[in-house]
């Protein structure tokens, strides 16, 4: 078994090498009729020798132990993440990194990676499986392909109408320590599960009941339960890359889709959809994890440390997620004005309401002719998709890994 600091070594080599990877790849995409000097293949053959020999000048007899350790900066911590620069998540691992650095005094560096620079969302948790990076963000849309238990949270009406009680039932230790056990096999270990904020309709007409999605194409992931769930509302659920979303709306090839709305606004959705829906159906969870033997080898005082500050972070990331979706809604608000272009809000807005300031509410609601602030919908309405909505957990049970039952009770249970 090779130590930590060679361990290390070839993690940040390998890290170096798919960044480069990718680099390569987005400037050979933007510009095309410039011929790269050498084919990929052949260049990932380069990458791959000098790889091999780092790796075997790092353990040749001639390489001094000393001069090794001189070249790396010690306790370098990689943290991926699955959303860009400005995200929920981004902000989550930029405190963490900042109070990670600031109690160790400097001793540990944390280096954070946003989504694109290290490949896709699978490709993060598999080099997080390998201990290419220490730290990784990784929501149930993609880690369902490794641990099927967790697409409990792609349900509808399993949690909380609550966004507080939402977050209190995610950070209750008994059920991080519940997943922390479905993801040891694994090779991760679970330090937190977290929500980004409500999940929303942007929509190209009114929905309040199921009857409402008849003929409608709703984009979702290429999930089954979403598809399935979608599916018993009466739409058209229609899978499409996330890349491909704001012209799939604006070409009518879909008519709506569903994200939190820091999301919307950043991917900018509402300029082709004049109607966001607040249905109170589901959140968007994700949560954080380390490699697992990585944390094992961490020393007790540095494990005390990454656990404190996730805890801290649990209430920290709520303020953020919902300071995001208070600054996001009026950016939303003002953009559909400038474009003199109609908006209709469906939800309960009261918090958001009772945020703005006096100019605030006259600019972006009193005085604004193209902002509709339509009722949210009543009982009767979320209890129609509610009851519809239970089908699909037949389906979860049945394709959502040994434990699948034992986690849904457990999260209805609360």
């Amino acid at each position: 078994m090779y130590s930590r600091p060679f361990n290390s070594f070839v993690a940040r080599t390998l890290t170096s090498l798919v960044a480069l990877s990718l680099q390569q790849r987005r400037e050979t995409t933007i510009k095309p009729t410039k011929a790269p000097k050498k084919s990929p293949p052949i260049l990932w053959a380069r990458r791959l020798s000098i790889c091999g020999l780092l790796v075997a000048c790092s353990i040749a007899p001639g390489c001094s132990r000393r001069s090794r350790e001189e070249s790396m900066p010690p306790n370098t911590w990689r943290f991926a993440i699955e959303e860009s620069v400005g995200s929920v998540q981004h902000e989550y691992a930029l405190r963490f990194k900042q109070l990670i650095e600031e109690r160790t005094e400097g001793a540990v560096e944390v280096v954070v990676y946003p989504y694109g620079t290290l490949g896709t969302s699978t490709h993060m948790t598999e080099q997080l499986n390998m201990g290419v990076v220490e730290f990784a963000m990784a929501s149930p849309g993609s880690l369902g392909k490794f641990i099927p238990e967790m697409q409990v949270f792609l349900l509808h009406f399993v949690l909380p109408e609550n966004p507080r009680q939402t977050q209190e039932l995610l950070s209750d230790p008994k059920l991080v320590a519940y997943f922390d056990e479905l993801y040891a096999p694994k090779g991760l270990k679970l330090l937190s599960i977290f929500s980004e904020g409500d999940m929303v309709w942007t929509m190209n007409k009114q929905v309040r009941c199921p009857d409402d999605f008849k003929g409608v194409k709703m984009r979702v992931m290429t999930s089954p339960l979403l598809l399935a769930a979608y599916g018993v509302y009466g739409a058209s659920p229609t899978p499409m890359p996330y890349a491909e979303v704001y012209s799939g709306l604006q070409l009518n090839m879909i008519d709506g889709q569903v994200n939190p709305v820091f999301a919307i606004e950043r991917q900018k959705f509402h300029e082709v959809t004049p109607w966001l829906i607040f249905p109170g159906h589901s959140s968007f969870v994700t949560t954080c994890a380390a490699n697992r033997d990585f944390f094992g080898t961490l020393s007790a005082d540095h494990r005390l440390l990454v656990t404190s500050v996730v805890k801290e972070l649990d209430d920290y990331i709520f303020d953020v997620q919902t300071r995001f979706q208070t600054e996001r809604l009026k950016s939303i608000i003002r953009d559909k004005r400038r474009q003199h272009s109609q908006l209709h809000i469906s939800g309960d807005l009261a918090a958001f309401l009772h945020s703005l300031t006096a100019q605030e509410r006259a600019e972006l609601v009193d005085s604004n002719n193209f902002l509709s602030l339509d009722p949210e919908l009543t009982v009767a309405e979320r209890e129609k998709f509610r009851r519809a909505s239970e089908e699909v957990r037949d389906i979860y049970v049945g394709i959502g890994g040994e434990q699948s039952a034992e986690t849904l009770c457990r999260i209805l249970a609360h």
